[in-house]
């Protein structure tokens, strides 16, 4: 599945004494999802298949029906797809739960690179269990709104005329429409508390008293979630590169937009560190000005009939969630500039930012998550104004950015308000987070790190990529083993409360055929971007 397109941790910023899960506006003629459950999930059985692939052949599926609305138990029902490696050891801790974030990320085969990830001995212990949140994937029905909307060449991001910006508006506006008429009846359903709703079935037809959980990225908000509606059902929580469920979900998108400029100019930082391979200069800022003159090229002449500015902005945003990706952006750039060669970026195009009908599933999924758990900004003048203020600063994301959640400001069904996640019921929970991270910034992590209490953080010193454990850092693999274990967690002093020291960053040789069977290369094509 080609996730790349499929979802960034938008926000809409809240007091903090403004949550609840409750309608943001009257009028909804369906119920809205509440934080208190309105009758406990009957407990399923689940038929479990062989369903094994050349990476995992012990993998498992089966399906499991649940209502489209939890408050009527009795009404519509949907199926969720879900996977599973089982244990294999005499000591048994129960199901882990996986999820990759999103919304909109398929989880099945996430259960087969985490049990395979771990220790041996410490997976055994589990049954390692993905599923495909409502909505997703092989979950039934699942969401395609708009097929083709990414497809290229998409009008240029960068709204200078007032044509560009109608065309963009009238393609965010037909995507919001065209999820009006196809989905009408389940829009209103898929959204976060529904969906840890249906963990909650998850739970009851795997017959477990309590479920461990591990999730990334927008996981880490919807784990929350359920251990904020269940925290007696939690046994062990792991939360990966977190999400401040502060910023649920406008003006997170404005932060990360920064912090995406950020990371773009270490891209260009450490491609003039190696100007004896690229070619490019020693200087990061001529360096970045001759990415913006390709931009420009682009948007006049599409390489290939097919990469414009936004689909280079597609190509290259993958670099900001993980720096594996920075030898073969970086060879594309070169080969652009120094060669007038654009084949090497086509190439980018087709592995990074092209998306398939998987991706585009997973877009609608995101869409129709985010729109509907948060307040969203309806006046376009509004949006336009903060987009221009952004792209002052950071112009890299800004407006493509904007656009990828602008279907929000159009969105048929009413708004929930997020989560107040703040828990004193839990076990120790255990949250990793790196401190250059772009998608779920630091300050995600800390005010998780509070908001559980007696929790802990454990934190990549130097890091900027988005999803840490089970990439290839053997300090943060180490708590996690722990962990999962025997419930330990490190206790330190400080804000952190371990601190890892983050990998060497790649080399500019690396053959693309190691770099991309790596560990966190696979991860990270799991995880998808845009999360």
């Amino acid at each position: 599945m080609r996730q790349r397109a499929v979802a960034l941790c938008g926000a809409a910023v809240v007091a903090a004494g403004a949550f609840a899960a409750v309608p943001a506006e009257a009028g909804t003629a369906h119920s809205a999802p509440s934080a208190h459950a309105p009758q406990a999930p009957h407990a399923a059985k689940l038929g479990w298949k062989k369903c094994g692939t050349t990476d995992y052949p012990t993998l498992q599926c089966a399906s499991l029906s649940v209502p489209l609305d939890h408050a009527r138990p009795d009404g519509k029902r949907i199926t969720l797809a879900l996977s599973r490696i089982p244990h294999t050891a005499a000591t048994y801790q129960g199901p882990l739960l996986v999820n990759p974030g999103g919304p909109g990320g398929s989880g099945l085969t996430l259960a087969g690179f985490v049990a395979s990830s771990l220790p041996k001995k410490v997976a055994a212990q589990y049954d390692v269990i993905g599923f495909d949140p409502r909505g997703v994937g092989r979950s039934e029905p699942a969401l395609n709104c708009r097929p083709g909307h990414f497809s290229p060449v998409r009008p240029d991001t960068l709204p200078s005329t007032p044509a560009v910006e109608k065309a963009n508006l009238a393609r965010v506006q037909s995507f919001a429409d065209a999820c009006a008429d196809k989905y009408a009846d389940v829009l209103p359903y898929i959204d976060t508390v529904s969906t840890a709703r249906d963990m909650e079935a998850i739970r009851a037809a795997l017959g477990a008293k309590k479920i461990n959980y591990f999730g990334y990225s927008y996981g880490t908000y919807l784990g929350a979630v359920y251990a904020k509606l269940h925290p007696e059902r939690v046994r062990r929580l792991v939360l990966d590169s977190v999400v401040d469920p502060s910023g649920v979900w406008y003006g997170a998108n404005i932060n990360q937009d920064l912090a995406f400029n950020d990371r773009h100019r270490a891209l260009m930082a450490w491609i003039a560190d190696h100007d004896a391979t690229y070619r490019l200069g020693t200087d990061p800022e001529r360096i970045e000005a001759q990415w913006y003159a390709m931009r420009g090229e682009l948007a006049r002449k599409p390489a290939d009939g097919r990469i414009g500015a936004a689909e280079l902005e597609d190509t290259f945003l993958p670099g900001a969630y993980y720096n594996g990706y920075w030898p073969y952006l970086a060879e594309a750039f070169s080969a652009y500039v120094n060669d007038q060669n654009a084949d090497p970026l086509v190439e980018a195009y087709e592995d990074f930012g092209a998306t398939d009908a998987a991706g585009e599933n997973g877009y609608s999924v995101y869409s129709a998550v985010q729109c509907r758990d948060a307040a969203w900004q309806r006046d376009w003048a509004k949006w336009r104004e903060d987009q221009w203020k952004v792209y002052e600063k950071a112009p890299f994301m800004a407006w493509n950015n904007a656009w990828y959640n602008a279907p929000c400001a159009f969105w048929p069904t009413d708004s929930l308000r997020p989560v107040d996640v703040t828990n004193a019921k839990l076990p120790p929970a255990l949250l990793f987070q790196a401190t250059g991270d772009a998608a779920t910034p630091y300050e995600g992590g800390v005010a998780v790190h509070r908001m559980l209490r007696g929790s802990s953080l454990v934190v990549e010193q130097g890091g900027g990529n988005h999803g840490i454990t089970l990439s290839g850092n053997a300090c943060l693999d180490e708590h996690l083993t722990a962990y999962l274990t025997d419930g330990t967690v490190p206790r330190g002093t400080g804000g952190a409360d371990a601190v890892c020291a983050a990998p060497p960053r790649p080399k500019p040789l690396e053959t693309k055929a190691a770099a991309m069977s790596s560990r966190g290369s696979t991860l990270h094509g799991l995880l998808g971007f845009r999360r």
